[in-house]
């Protein structure tokens, strides 16, 4: 290759990662992403995907995630994409419980665990004798209380029972479910800050917003507006161990400072719904956007990595 030829090369690698992200903090954005980081679709030809999560194992890992109108649990790897669960209860988030098992919100009604063997259960489809409506999204703390959105999207049809659009908290060794945000229209995705002492939930809806939830022992817990986004509505969001929120945009991904103060976009060809921190080192931030699957490698973790 001659030396010109090699310039226009490196050219072009340095102008498709600028138009991968539009930047309003310069020295937090250096903070966050590699000299040189672009964008990288892995997948794409799925239907509506949603959820991912990274599932670590020895040497590696791999990376699932929803296709909630195909009703399918899907798995990324080096290998590809192929399925790792159908049906699957029109599932929509993901995480990991403290044991490493896979828990999901299905759009059918409730939460369901998966066992390293496969061996699906039911962790919890009703509060107070009411179905629960179409649960969204979901996280679990270090002591393993399993936090969930609630919203009334996957009903199809059916009559909700509950009421309101809540997120619930479960107690995994009394068994008992509370109501701890009430005051949200559309609640949608949640994260936590890395100590735990805040809550972010999604109003997918307007206003578009994120809203900060001091946790207490008390519950309904009190929240106030922490971002709201300018383009799209925000849905599946995620904290890094710096404490940023990162959250599913119009264009792709926004990611705001513990401040509530935008950082900087990344652009994505398709409108984002969620996005997940992973990978064998845990700094690749995974983004599912429609019908495809894009990564982009960061210098951070998310928050609460187990």
């Amino acid at each position: 290759m001659t030396r010109h030829a090699l310039l226009l090369a490196l050219s072009a690698v340095l102008a498709q990662a600028a138009s991968d992200f539009e930047v309003v903090d310069q020295a937090a954005f250096q903070k966050l992403f590699p000299k040189g980081a672009a964008v990288r679709k892995i997948a794409g030809d799925m239907q509506f995907i949603e959820g991912p999560v990274w599932v670590p194992e020895p040497g590696g890992g791999y990376l699932v995630f929803s296709d909630i109108p195909a009703n399918e649990l899907k798995r990324w790897d080096a290998k590809g994409v192929r399925t790792f669960r159908a049906p699957s209860g029109s599932a929509n988030g993901n995480t990991l419980d403290r044991e490493g098992r896979l828990l999901t919100a299905e759009h059918a009604g409730r939460i369901s665990r998966t066992d390293r063997d496969g061996t699906v259960t039911t962790v919890v489809d009703s509060v107070e004798g009411r179905k629960l409506s179409s649960p969204n999204d979901v996280v679990v703390t270090r002591d393993g209380r399993i936090w969930f959105t609630d919203p009334p999207y996957g009903l199809a049809g059916r009559k909700q029972e509950t009421p309101g659009n809540y997120v619930y908290g479960l107690d995994p060794v009394k068994k008992v479910i509370t109501a701890i945000v009430t005051d949200m229209p559309s609640p949608n995705g949640l994260c936590l800050s890395p100590d735990e002492a805040t809550l972010f939930v999604a109003n997918s809806s307007k206003p578009p917003e994120i809203r900060a939830y001091a946790v207490s022992a008390s519950a309904p817990f009190k929240g106030r507006v922490f971002a709201t986004l300018d383009k799209g509505i925000p849905d599946g969001i995620r904290c890094d161990a710096l404490g940023n929120v990162w959250s599913s945009s119009g264009e792709g991904v926004q990611i705001f400072a513990a401040s509530g103060q935008r950082i900087a976009r990344i652009l994505l060809p398709e409108s984002a719904a969620n996005l997940a921190f992973g990978g064998p080192t845990g700094t690749t931030v995974y983004m599912t956007a429609r019908t495809s699957l894009y990564a982009v490698d960061t210098l951070v973790g998310g928050a609460n990595a187990k």
